[in-house]
């Protein structure tokens, strides 16, 4: 006989968002269940941004080595225990996992399951020999990697962003089919560790993102060594009788064999939705994922649904920015609305490449009255001293100085990012980071350097020249 558990909040999912929503709602006092069929921490922490960027660490760590001439500092070859790496990788996950983990969880007052659920009806769950009443529940199941029909592809043993981090060996030639962040990324981590990559893009490579910030960080992966073939289809993958994976490629220029020893597969991310009885619960879903509303309801009023299951921007930052909503809405019976014109999207390869709001091709398509405001790292002097001079800060404004968008290529993009974010949420306009002091040196002038290049034009204008001289009159 299933055992009948009563609670105010069951959430499904154990990642970034639901864990949230979880130690919020427990930490109030409120009833909560925590369901989670896999691994605590879900994604972000087992597989995709803690391992990436522990990975992408150790990449930079030996770059530094081979660079380090530069800055006159004498350095011998470097070797790379790439087991070692890995075992560094798995060592940040383990630091972090406590804060994720059953026993933290339990301590904080949730009842936690560790098994797959299921909705038999609009408000009842069953998992793990239970069935769970709640007053509301939150589906918080996140994604996986989609996998593309491509020919042959089933046949060949291949490496997600689940399975990459369990490798122990680096690759001779790591293929990558797909140049997306995760590709991206990969790609330079794997590089800098000493194996040949070739990344495959049906498109333009880091195609979401401003073509003329791409352009920079896609420079530097290729004069890294990583070959990157834009615009080319994978036609057929095999395995051939050695264990080489042989991959046919079709681009503008024809055919061509490429032979690796493992392949990647980042093309992509699909919502998990299988096997959690939506019908049944009446909430409606497509291959994008669950559908809801501005305040992230689904079609049942008492299912709300967060994170990367919804479709919307496939962020760990995302799903913890949704966790908030559904606490406010949930349990404080607050209005909360959806507002994603300021999400911010960062690519950690290095140069970082980092973006919120809108691009100048999205401004232009919207037939949106803009201009264009830019800044290069070069002439930045921290940037000089630390010999980190690619890259550029490129922001959008529109009418009154409206602050549209912005996007950073360059060392520590993301970092830089945050105040332009600050600004659109509180809508504020371009003279607010004009009349930031920023301490010297630091990359952070950059931000103020291009806000006022905003004001340049008609500083020194004729006009303005004209006003000065006669200023000048009265002594």
């Amino acid at each position: 006989m299933s055992q009948t558990l009563d609670t105010d909040i069951c959430v499904i999912g154990a990642g970034s968002g639901g864990l949230s929503v979880a130690a919020g709602a427990a930490q109030l006092g409120v009833p909560t269940v925590l369901i989670e069929k896999s691994r605590m921490g879900g994604d972000c922490l087992n597989y995709g941004c803690v391992p990436s960027k522990a990975l992408l660490a150790a990449g930079k760590a030996a770059q530094s080595v081979r660079i380090a001439a530069k800055f006159g500092v004498s350095a011998t070859d470097i070797t790379v225990d790439f087991a070692r790496t890995m075992e560094h990788v798995q060592g940040v996950i383990a630091a972090i996992a406590p804060n994720d983990s059953v026993e933290r969880f339990t301590g904080l007052g949730c009842t936690v399951i560790q098994a797959a659920a299921r909705f038999i009806s609009p408000r009842e769950v069953e998992v793990g020999g239970h069935v769970v009443q709640a007053r509301r529940f939150v589906i918080a199941t996140g994604s996986r990697a989609s996998i593309p029909p491509v020919p042959g592809l089933d046949q060949v043993p291949f490496l997600t962003n689940e399975t990459i981090f369990e490798n122990r060996v680096c690759p001779e030639h790591l293929i990558i089919l797909g140049a997306g962040p995760i590709g991206m990324e990969m790609a330079q981590a794997h590089r800098r560790l000493g194996a040949r990559v070739t990344i495959i893009e049906m498109a333009r490579a880091l195609m979401r993102d401003d073509p003329e910030l791409a352009a920079v960080t896609i420079k530097a992966l290729r004069d890294e060594g990583a070959a990157i073939l834009e615009n080319t289809e994978m036609v057929s993958v095999a395995l051939d009788n050695g264990g080489a994976i042989t991959v046919i490629a079709r681009g503008k220029t024809g055919e061509q064999q490429i032979i690796g020893s493992h392949l990647l597969v980042a093309t992509g991310r699909q919502p998990n939705i299988e096997g959690l009885g939506l019908e049944a619960a009446n909430i409606a879903f497509d291959r994008k994922g669950i559908k809801t509303n501005a305040g992230l309801r689904t079609t049942n009023r008492r299912v709300y649904a967060i994170g990367d299951v919804t479709g919307g921007p496939l962020f760990t930052h995302v799903a913890g920015y949704h966790a908030g909503l559904v606490i406010r809405s949930a349990l404080f019976r607050s209005p909360a609305k959806l507002d994603h014109s300021a999400i911010p999207r960062v690519t950690y390869t290095d140069p970082e490449l980092a973006q919120a709001g809108l691009t100048e091709e999205d401004a232009v398509k919207a037939g949106i009255s803009h201009r264009v405001l830019r800044w290069r790292f070069e002439e930045n002097d921290r940037a000089q001293a630390e010999r980190r001079t690619e890259g550029l800060a490129k922001i959008i404004t529109g009418r009154g100085g409206a602050i549209l968008g912005a996007g950073l290529v360059g060392a520590n993009a993301g970092e830089l990012l945050q105040p332009w974010i600050l600004a659109m949420a509180r809508k504020q306009k371009i003279g607010a980071m004009t009349g930031l002091i920023a301490p010297y040196p630091t990359l952070g002038e950059i931000n103020k350097r291009v806000a006022g290049s905003y004001y340049t034009p008609a500083l020194f204008s004729r006009p303005t020249r004209m006003l000065v001289s006669l200023l000048r009159r009265f002594g």
